[in-house]
Protein backbone atom coordinates (compact mmCIF):
# COMPACT_ATOMS: atom_id res chain seq x y z
CA UNK A 1 0.00 0.00 0.00
CA UNK A 2 1.25 3.49 -0.84
CA UNK A 3 2.33 5.48 2.21
CA UNK A 4 0.32 8.65 2.87
CA UNK A 5 1.47 11.77 4.66
CA UNK A 6 -0.03 12.55 8.03
CA UNK A 7 -0.88 16.06 6.81
CA UNK A 8 -2.98 14.60 3.99
CA UNK A 9 -4.70 12.04 6.22
CA UNK A 10 -5.63 14.62 8.84
CA UNK A 11 -6.97 16.96 6.15
CA UNK A 12 -8.83 14.60 3.84
CA UNK A 13 -8.58 11.03 5.18
CA UNK A 14 -11.95 9.26 5.33
CA UNK A 15 -13.01 6.84 8.07
CA UNK A 16 -13.28 3.17 7.12
CA UNK A 17 -10.47 3.40 4.56
CA UNK A 18 -7.03 1.73 4.76
CA UNK A 19 -3.94 3.86 5.34
CA UNK A 20 -0.20 3.45 5.78
CA UNK A 21 2.00 6.00 7.53
CA UNK A 22 5.72 6.33 8.18
CA UNK A 23 7.24 8.58 10.80
CA UNK A 24 8.67 8.90 14.30
CA UNK A 25 6.98 8.17 17.61
CA UNK A 26 6.37 11.27 19.69
CA UNK A 27 4.64 9.64 22.68
CA UNK A 28 3.31 6.28 23.82
CA UNK A 29 0.52 5.83 26.37
CA UNK A 30 -0.20 2.26 27.45
CA UNK A 31 -3.57 1.25 28.92
CA UNK A 32 -4.95 -2.17 29.86
CA UNK A 33 -7.12 -2.49 26.77
CA UNK A 34 -4.77 -0.98 24.16
CA UNK A 35 -1.86 1.39 23.57
CA UNK A 36 -2.04 4.91 22.11
CA UNK A 37 0.92 6.05 20.00
CA UNK A 38 1.35 9.55 18.59
CA UNK A 39 3.27 9.57 15.30
CA UNK A 40 4.64 12.56 13.41
CA UNK A 41 6.23 12.55 9.94
CA UNK A 42 7.21 16.23 9.71
CA UNK A 43 4.56 17.15 7.13
CA UNK A 44 2.49 19.08 9.67
CA UNK A 45 2.46 20.20 13.27
CA UNK A 46 -0.16 17.67 14.40
CA UNK A 47 0.50 14.03 15.20
CA UNK A 48 -1.70 11.15 14.08
CA UNK A 49 -2.99 9.02 16.94
CA UNK A 50 -2.54 5.29 16.40
CA UNK A 51 -4.41 2.66 18.42
CA UNK A 52 -2.64 -0.68 18.89
CA UNK A 53 -4.71 -3.56 20.24
CA UNK A 54 -3.27 -6.49 22.24
CA UNK A 55 -4.61 -8.86 19.58
CA UNK A 56 -1.80 -7.73 17.27
CA UNK A 57 0.95 -10.31 16.78
CA UNK A 58 4.01 -9.72 19.01
CA UNK A 59 2.04 -7.00 20.83
CA UNK A 60 4.24 -6.90 23.94
CA UNK A 61 7.49 -6.78 21.98
CA UNK A 62 6.15 -4.11 19.62
CA UNK A 63 4.84 -1.85 22.37
CA UNK A 64 8.06 -2.10 24.37
CA UNK A 65 9.95 -0.93 21.28
CA UNK A 66 7.74 2.11 20.61
CA UNK A 67 9.73 4.65 22.61
CA UNK A 68 9.92 8.33 21.76
CA UNK A 69 12.06 8.79 18.64
CA UNK A 70 11.48 5.32 17.21
CA UNK A 71 10.99 5.22 13.42
CA UNK A 72 7.95 3.21 12.36
CA UNK A 73 5.72 2.17 9.50
CA UNK A 74 2.13 1.46 10.50
CA UNK A 75 -0.61 0.00 8.36
CA UNK A 76 -4.22 0.03 9.46
CA UNK A 77 -7.72 1.36 9.09
CA UNK A 78 -8.76 4.97 9.56
CA UNK A 79 -11.65 5.37 11.98
CA UNK A 80 -13.53 8.36 13.32
CA UNK A 81 -11.78 9.54 16.46
CA UNK A 82 -13.73 10.09 19.67
CA UNK A 83 -10.89 12.22 21.02
CA UNK A 84 -11.27 15.99 21.10
CA UNK A 85 -9.42 17.97 18.44
CA UNK A 86 -8.84 15.22 15.92
CA UNK A 87 -11.09 13.92 13.18
CA UNK A 88 -9.58 10.50 12.51
CA UNK A 89 -7.20 8.03 14.11
CA UNK A 90 -5.51 4.88 12.81
CA UNK A 91 -6.40 1.39 14.07
CA UNK A 92 -3.15 -0.50 13.53
CA UNK A 93 -3.11 -3.88 11.79
CA UNK A 94 0.65 -4.08 11.20
CA UNK A 95 3.53 -2.25 12.86
CA UNK A 96 7.12 -2.26 11.53
CA UNK A 97 9.96 -0.84 13.62
CA UNK A 98 12.68 0.65 11.40
CA UNK A 99 14.92 2.12 14.05
CA UNK A 100 14.45 2.16 17.81
CA UNK A 101 15.54 4.93 20.17
CA UNK A 102 16.80 4.11 23.65
CA UNK A 103 14.45 5.93 26.05
CA UNK A 104 17.28 6.26 28.58
CA UNK A 105 19.54 8.22 26.24
CA UNK A 106 17.27 9.80 23.58
CA UNK A 107 17.69 13.56 24.21
CA UNK A 108 14.23 14.73 23.05
CA UNK A 109 11.83 13.60 25.71
CA UNK A 110 8.26 14.83 26.14
CA UNK A 111 9.06 18.19 27.71
CA UNK A 112 9.96 21.67 26.57
CA UNK A 113 13.62 22.16 25.77
CA UNK A 114 15.32 25.54 25.55
CA UNK A 115 16.43 26.76 22.15
CA UNK A 116 19.97 27.06 23.51
CA UNK A 117 19.93 23.35 24.40
CA UNK A 118 18.44 22.39 21.04
CA UNK A 119 21.25 24.21 19.20
CA UNK A 120 23.58 21.56 20.61
CA UNK A 121 21.37 18.95 18.93
CA UNK A 122 21.30 20.25 15.37
CA UNK A 123 20.91 16.68 14.11
CA UNK A 124 17.75 16.08 16.16
CA UNK A 125 16.08 19.46 16.68
CA UNK A 126 14.10 19.32 13.38
CA UNK A 127 11.98 16.62 15.07
CA UNK A 128 10.61 19.07 17.64
CA UNK A 129 7.38 21.01 17.14
CA UNK A 130 9.15 24.38 17.06
CA UNK A 131 11.69 23.43 14.43
CA UNK A 132 9.34 21.34 12.35
CA UNK A 133 7.11 24.41 12.14
CA UNK A 134 10.13 26.63 11.48
CA UNK A 135 11.40 24.66 8.53
CA UNK A 136 7.95 24.32 6.97
CA UNK A 137 7.57 28.11 7.17
CA UNK A 138 11.08 28.57 5.78
CA UNK A 139 10.18 26.30 2.86
CA UNK A 140 6.93 28.18 2.19
CA UNK A 141 8.81 31.46 2.34
CA UNK A 142 11.45 30.26 -0.15
CA UNK A 143 8.78 28.99 -2.53
CA UNK A 144 7.01 32.36 -2.31
CA UNK A 145 10.26 34.18 -3.15
CA UNK A 146 10.62 32.28 -6.39
CA UNK A 147 6.91 32.57 -7.23
CA UNK A 148 6.92 36.34 -6.71
CA UNK A 149 9.80 36.97 -9.08
CA UNK A 150 8.89 34.32 -11.64
CA UNK A 151 5.36 35.70 -11.97
CA UNK A 152 6.87 39.13 -12.70
CA UNK A 153 9.18 38.01 -15.47
CA UNK A 154 12.43 37.88 -13.48
CA UNK A 155 15.06 35.27 -14.32
CA UNK A 156 16.75 33.42 -11.45
CA UNK A 157 20.51 33.67 -11.99
CA UNK A 158 23.22 31.76 -10.16
CA UNK A 159 26.00 34.10 -9.10
CA UNK A 160 29.40 32.79 -7.98
CA UNK A 161 30.26 31.85 -4.42
CA UNK A 162 33.99 32.29 -5.08
CA UNK A 163 34.97 35.85 -5.94
CA UNK A 164 37.83 38.32 -6.08
CA UNK A 165 35.55 41.33 -5.50
CA UNK A 166 34.54 42.92 -2.21
CA UNK A 167 31.08 44.21 -3.09
CA UNK A 168 30.50 45.98 0.22
CA UNK A 169 34.03 47.35 0.69
CA UNK A 170 33.97 46.23 4.32
CA UNK A 171 36.79 43.70 4.14
CA UNK A 172 34.97 41.14 6.32
CA UNK A 173 35.45 38.26 3.90
CA UNK A 174 36.54 34.64 4.24
CA UNK A 175 39.71 33.95 2.28
CA UNK A 176 39.72 30.87 0.07
CA UNK A 177 43.07 29.31 -0.74
CA UNK A 178 44.67 26.09 -1.94
CA UNK A 179 48.04 27.07 -0.45
CA UNK A 180 49.56 24.98 2.34
CA UNK A 181 49.12 27.24 5.36
CA UNK A 182 52.03 25.56 7.13
CA UNK A 183 54.38 26.30 4.22
CA UNK A 184 53.23 29.53 2.60
CA UNK A 185 55.17 30.91 -0.38
CA UNK A 186 56.39 34.49 -0.04
CA UNK A 187 57.46 37.20 -2.45
CA UNK A 188 60.86 38.91 -2.09
CA UNK A 189 58.97 41.72 -0.32
CA UNK A 190 57.82 39.27 2.35
CA UNK A 191 54.15 39.08 1.30
CA UNK A 192 52.21 35.90 0.61
CA UNK A 193 52.76 35.02 -3.06
CA UNK A 194 49.19 34.58 -4.26
CA UNK A 195 50.43 34.03 -7.82
CA UNK A 196 51.11 30.47 -6.68
CA UNK A 197 47.56 30.06 -5.41
CA UNK A 198 44.78 28.34 -7.37
CA UNK A 199 43.43 31.53 -8.99
CA UNK A 200 46.74 33.36 -9.11
CA UNK A 201 45.34 36.10 -6.87
CA UNK A 202 43.47 36.43 -3.53
CA UNK A 203 40.01 34.85 -3.57
CA UNK A 204 37.14 35.01 -1.11
CA UNK A 205 33.70 33.67 -0.30
CA UNK A 206 31.16 36.15 -1.66
CA UNK A 207 29.37 38.68 0.54
CA UNK A 208 26.87 39.45 -2.22
CA UNK A 209 25.91 38.45 -5.73
CA UNK A 210 24.81 41.98 -6.58
CA UNK A 211 27.62 43.03 -8.91
CA UNK A 212 27.23 39.88 -11.00
CA UNK A 213 23.44 40.30 -10.94
CA UNK A 214 23.93 43.76 -12.46
CA UNK A 215 25.80 42.12 -15.35
CA UNK A 216 22.85 39.85 -15.99
CA UNK A 217 20.23 42.59 -15.57
CA UNK A 218 22.01 44.75 -18.14
CA UNK A 219 21.38 42.01 -20.69
CA UNK A 220 18.22 40.26 -19.48
CA UNK A 221 16.38 43.26 -17.95
CA UNK A 222 15.09 41.61 -14.73
CA UNK A 223 16.93 39.05 -12.66
CA UNK A 224 17.23 37.90 -9.07
CA UNK A 225 19.66 35.85 -7.02
CA UNK A 226 18.80 33.54 -4.15
CA UNK A 227 21.80 31.81 -2.67
CA UNK A 228 24.33 31.59 0.16
CA UNK A 229 26.58 34.50 1.13
CA UNK A 230 29.25 34.82 3.80
CA UNK A 231 30.56 37.40 6.28
CA UNK A 232 33.70 36.89 8.38
CA UNK A 233 32.32 39.25 10.99
CA UNK A 234 33.04 38.29 14.61
CA UNK A 235 29.55 39.23 15.73
CA UNK A 236 28.31 36.69 18.23
CA UNK A 237 24.80 38.13 18.43
CA UNK A 238 21.22 37.01 17.90
CA UNK A 239 21.13 38.87 14.56
CA UNK A 240 24.27 37.69 12.77
CA UNK A 241 25.36 34.57 10.91
CA UNK A 242 28.62 33.84 9.11
CA UNK A 243 26.71 31.96 6.38
CA UNK A 244 23.26 33.07 5.30
CA UNK A 245 21.07 33.25 2.21
CA UNK A 246 20.48 36.44 0.26
CA UNK A 247 17.75 37.51 -2.15
CA UNK A 248 18.91 40.20 -4.58
CA UNK A 249 16.74 41.40 -7.48
CA UNK A 250 18.22 43.73 -10.12
CA UNK A 251 16.20 45.69 -12.69
CA UNK A 252 17.40 47.56 -15.75
CA UNK A 253 15.59 50.80 -16.67
CA UNK A 254 14.52 51.24 -13.05
CA UNK A 255 14.97 54.06 -10.54
CA UNK A 256 14.73 54.30 -6.75
CA UNK A 257 10.94 54.68 -6.79
CA UNK A 258 10.50 51.47 -8.77
CA UNK A 259 12.89 49.76 -6.38
CA UNK A 260 10.80 50.83 -3.37
CA UNK A 261 7.58 49.68 -5.04
CA UNK A 262 9.05 46.24 -5.71
CA UNK A 263 10.37 45.86 -2.15
CA UNK A 264 6.99 46.71 -0.63
CA UNK A 265 5.10 44.41 -2.99
CA UNK A 266 7.60 41.62 -2.31
CA UNK A 267 7.15 41.68 1.47
CA UNK A 268 3.36 41.78 1.18
CA UNK A 269 3.37 38.82 -1.24
CA UNK A 270 5.64 36.62 0.90
CA UNK A 271 3.73 37.28 4.11
CA UNK A 272 0.41 36.47 2.45
CA UNK A 273 1.81 33.30 0.91
CA UNK A 274 3.12 32.03 4.25
CA UNK A 275 -0.20 32.75 5.99
CA UNK A 276 -2.01 30.90 3.20
CA UNK A 277 0.27 27.85 3.16
CA UNK A 278 1.25 27.49 6.85
CA UNK A 279 -1.72 28.69 8.94
CA UNK A 280 -1.23 26.01 11.61
CA UNK A 281 2.49 26.69 11.96
CA UNK A 282 2.02 30.45 12.08
CA UNK A 283 -0.67 30.04 14.75
CA UNK A 284 1.85 27.96 16.71
CA UNK A 285 4.43 30.77 16.58
CA UNK A 286 1.78 33.28 17.58
CA UNK A 287 0.83 31.13 20.58
CA UNK A 288 4.24 29.88 21.72
CA UNK A 289 6.83 32.40 20.52
CA UNK A 290 5.42 35.89 19.97
CA UNK A 291 1.73 36.86 20.38
CA UNK A 292 2.12 39.66 17.80
CA UNK A 293 3.19 37.43 14.89
CA UNK A 294 -0.19 37.22 13.17
CA UNK A 295 -1.08 40.87 13.81
CA UNK A 296 2.28 41.96 12.41
CA UNK A 297 1.76 39.83 9.31
CA UNK A 298 -1.66 41.37 8.70
CA UNK A 299 -0.20 44.86 9.15
CA UNK A 300 2.54 44.16 6.59
CA UNK A 301 -0.04 42.89 4.10
CA UNK A 302 -2.74 45.53 4.61
CA UNK A 303 -0.86 48.76 5.46
CA UNK A 304 0.89 51.04 2.94
CA UNK A 305 4.53 51.58 3.91
CA UNK A 306 5.58 55.05 5.10
CA UNK A 307 8.27 56.72 2.97
CA UNK A 308 10.59 59.43 4.32
CA UNK A 309 14.08 60.72 3.60
CA UNK A 310 17.02 60.09 5.90
CA UNK A 311 17.14 63.82 6.63
CA UNK A 312 13.52 63.81 7.80
CA UNK A 313 14.14 60.65 9.81
CA UNK A 314 17.03 62.34 11.65
CA UNK A 315 14.82 65.35 12.38
CA UNK A 316 12.07 63.11 13.78
CA UNK A 317 14.54 61.24 15.95
CA UNK A 318 16.15 64.42 17.26
CA UNK A 319 12.74 65.79 18.18
CA UNK A 320 11.70 62.58 19.90
CA UNK A 321 11.59 62.59 23.67
CA UNK A 322 13.32 59.22 23.82
CA UNK A 323 16.52 58.13 25.61
CA UNK A 324 18.47 56.65 22.70
CA UNK A 325 21.70 54.88 23.59
CA UNK A 326 23.44 55.95 20.37
CA UNK A 327 23.70 59.56 19.17
CA UNK A 328 21.37 60.88 16.48
CA UNK A 329 23.23 63.12 14.08
CA UNK A 330 23.08 63.79 10.35
CA UNK A 331 25.87 61.80 8.72
CA UNK A 332 25.77 58.88 11.16
CA UNK A 333 24.16 55.59 10.25
CA UNK A 334 20.87 54.72 11.89
CA UNK A 335 21.19 52.14 14.66
CA UNK A 336 18.69 49.37 15.29
CA UNK A 337 17.09 51.33 18.14
CA UNK A 338 16.53 54.31 15.80
CA UNK A 339 15.07 52.11 13.07
CA UNK A 340 12.72 50.36 15.47
CA UNK A 341 11.58 53.66 16.98
CA UNK A 342 10.60 54.92 13.52
CA UNK A 343 8.69 51.73 12.65
CA UNK A 344 7.23 50.83 16.03
CA UNK A 345 6.62 54.14 17.80
CA UNK A 346 6.57 57.07 15.38
CA UNK A 347 4.80 55.62 12.34
CA UNK A 348 3.64 52.25 13.73
CA UNK A 349 4.05 50.64 10.34
CA UNK A 350 6.89 49.64 7.99
CA UNK A 351 8.99 52.63 6.91
CA UNK A 352 11.17 53.13 3.82
CA UNK A 353 13.99 55.60 4.50
CA UNK A 354 15.69 57.06 1.42
CA UNK A 355 18.58 59.32 0.38
CA UNK A 356 21.30 58.46 2.89
CA UNK A 357 24.55 60.43 3.28
CA UNK A 358 27.15 59.45 0.74
CA UNK A 359 29.75 58.74 3.40
CA UNK A 360 27.93 55.79 4.95
CA UNK A 361 26.86 53.94 1.83
CA UNK A 362 28.58 51.72 -0.74
CA UNK A 363 30.34 52.97 -3.86
CA UNK A 364 27.78 51.53 -6.30
CA UNK A 365 24.86 53.65 -5.05
CA UNK A 366 23.87 56.52 -7.33
CA UNK A 367 25.07 59.95 -6.24
CA UNK A 368 22.20 62.43 -5.95
CA UNK A 369 22.36 65.90 -7.50
CA UNK A 370 23.22 67.46 -4.11
CA UNK A 371 26.38 65.26 -4.04
CA UNK A 372 25.77 64.84 -0.31
CA UNK A 373 23.37 61.90 -0.50
CA UNK A 374 22.86 58.77 -2.57
CA UNK A 375 19.69 57.21 -3.99
CA UNK A 376 19.58 54.48 -1.37
CA UNK A 377 16.69 53.01 0.56
CA UNK A 378 16.25 50.84 3.65
CA UNK A 379 12.99 49.14 4.58
CA UNK A 380 12.47 49.23 8.34
CA UNK A 381 9.97 46.98 10.11
CA UNK A 382 8.80 46.59 13.72
CA UNK A 383 10.82 44.32 16.05
CA UNK A 384 13.67 43.98 13.56
CA UNK A 385 14.62 47.36 12.13
CA UNK A 386 16.24 47.16 8.69
CA UNK A 387 15.09 44.14 6.70
CA UNK A 388 15.82 45.31 3.13
CA UNK A 389 18.60 47.53 1.82
CA UNK A 390 18.73 48.75 -1.75
CA UNK A 391 19.52 51.57 -4.12
CA UNK A 392 19.51 52.90 -7.60
CA UNK A 393 22.94 51.95 -8.96
CA UNK A 394 25.45 54.47 -10.24
CA UNK A 395 25.28 54.23 -14.04
CA UNK A 396 27.69 57.13 -14.84
CA UNK A 397 31.24 55.97 -15.52
CA UNK A 398 33.10 59.04 -14.27
CA UNK A 399 31.10 59.23 -11.06
CA UNK A 400 31.50 55.53 -10.37
CA UNK A 401 35.27 55.70 -10.87
CA UNK A 402 35.45 58.57 -8.40
CA UNK A 403 33.35 56.68 -5.84
CA UNK A 404 35.45 53.50 -6.08
CA UNK A 405 38.70 55.41 -5.63
CA UNK A 406 37.18 57.42 -2.80
CA UNK A 407 36.64 54.21 -0.84
CA UNK A 408 40.24 53.15 -1.31
CA UNK A 409 39.45 50.37 -3.78
CA UNK A 410 41.48 49.59 -6.89
CA UNK A 411 39.82 50.40 -10.21
CA UNK A 412 41.57 47.44 -11.85
CA UNK A 413 39.60 45.03 -9.67
CA UNK A 414 36.34 46.39 -11.10
CA UNK A 415 37.30 46.74 -14.77
CA UNK A 416 34.38 44.59 -15.90
CA UNK A 417 31.96 46.47 -13.65
CA UNK A 418 33.16 49.75 -15.16
CA UNK A 419 32.78 48.29 -18.65
CA UNK A 420 29.05 48.00 -18.00
CA UNK A 421 29.04 51.81 -17.81
CA UNK A 422 31.07 52.13 -21.01
CA UNK A 423 28.86 49.95 -23.16
CA UNK A 424 25.09 50.48 -23.08
CA UNK A 425 24.72 51.79 -19.56
CA UNK A 426 21.18 52.42 -18.30
CA UNK A 427 19.61 53.49 -14.99
CA UNK A 428 19.11 50.37 -12.89
CA UNK A 429 18.25 49.47 -9.33
CA UNK A 430 17.94 46.58 -6.91
CA UNK A 431 17.93 45.55 -3.30
CA UNK A 432 19.20 42.87 -0.96
CA UNK A 433 17.30 40.93 1.67
CA UNK A 434 18.76 38.47 4.16
CA UNK A 435 16.49 35.44 3.93
CA UNK A 436 17.04 34.36 7.53
CA UNK A 437 16.16 37.80 8.81
CA UNK A 438 12.93 37.62 6.83
CA UNK A 439 12.07 34.21 8.32
CA UNK A 440 12.97 35.50 11.79
CA UNK A 441 10.62 38.44 11.32
CA UNK A 442 7.83 36.18 10.04
CA UNK A 443 8.00 33.78 12.96
CA UNK A 444 8.98 36.08 15.83
CA UNK A 445 11.96 33.92 16.76
CA UNK A 446 14.39 35.74 19.04
CA UNK A 447 17.63 34.32 17.62
CA UNK A 448 18.57 34.07 13.96
CA UNK A 449 20.40 30.80 14.68
CA UNK A 450 17.02 29.17 15.13
CA UNK A 451 15.68 29.92 11.63
CA UNK A 452 18.40 28.13 9.64
CA UNK A 453 18.99 24.37 9.83
CA UNK A 454 22.72 24.52 10.56
CA UNK A 455 23.88 27.95 11.80
CA UNK A 456 27.46 29.03 11.18
CA UNK A 457 28.71 31.48 13.82
CA UNK A 458 32.04 32.33 15.46
CA UNK A 459 33.56 29.17 16.98
CA UNK A 460 30.60 27.08 15.82
CA UNK A 461 30.61 24.91 12.71
CA UNK A 462 29.11 21.66 14.01
CA UNK A 463 26.69 19.55 12.00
Amino acid sequence: MTCQTIAALLATGRPDTPATIQGWVRTRRELKEFTFVEVNDGTCLANLQVVINPSLANYRQLVDGLGTGTAVEIQGQLVASPAKGQRVELQATQVTLYGTADPETYPLQKKRHSFEFLRTLGHLRPRTNSFGAMFRVRNACAAAVHRFFQERGFLWVHTPILTASDCEGAGEMFTVTSLDLDHLPYTPAGRVDYQQDFFGRPAYLTVSGQLEAEIMALALSRVYTFGPTFRAEKSNTSRHLAEFWMIEPEMAFCDLHGDMDLAEAFLKFVFQAVLDHCPEDMAFFNQRIDPTVLATAEQIIQTPFERITYTDAIRHLQNANHPFEYPVEWGLDLQSEHERYLAEVLFQRPVIVTDYPVGIKAFYMRLNDDEQTVAAMDVLVPRVGEIIGGSQREERLNVLERRIQGQGLALDNYWWYLDLRRYGSVPHAGFGLGFERLVQFLTGMGNIRDVIPFPRTPDSIDF
